[in-house]
């Protein structure tokens, strides 16, 4: 059964009732999204090997949620484990890869897509 609620001033979502769409990532989860605030979406995402790819006009914030591996920013690597944010600013090319479940939210509201290949 669906649990989203919707009143004046906020909406709750469950994590089993959000959307999961392929994406250059992996598996997203799609909690809110565009259709249901004009600020920034929110999703949880399931990556092994994620496309690298940056975008023009959002920032990124992932928060590891469980498991390991790598992220590609720009030239550099980082070790991705609970615990860690990673702040990621448009134009940055990016992807992670390992066995990861991270938090993203997306500021402003992403189309979901990324800008360009990185």
């Amino acid at each position: 059964m669906a649990r989203t609620t919707k009143r004046k001033g906020y909406l709750v979502r469950h994590l089993r009732d959000a959307r999961v769409v392929p994406c250059p990532c992996g598996m997203s989860h799609r909690i809110f999204t565009r259709k249901d605030t004009p600020v920034a979406n929110l999703h949880v995402t399931e990556i092994t090997d994620s496309e690298k790819h940056h975008h023009a006009n959002l920032t990124e914030y992932y928060y590891i949620l469980k498991g390991r591996g790598k992220m590609e920013l720009n030239d550099d690597v980082i070790d991705l484990e609970p615990g860690l944010a990673v702040l990621i600013e448009p134009f940055t090319a990016h992807r992670a890869y390992g066995d990861i479940t991270a938090l993203v939210v997306m500021i402003p509201k992403g189309p979901g897509a990324p800008s360009g290949r990185g």
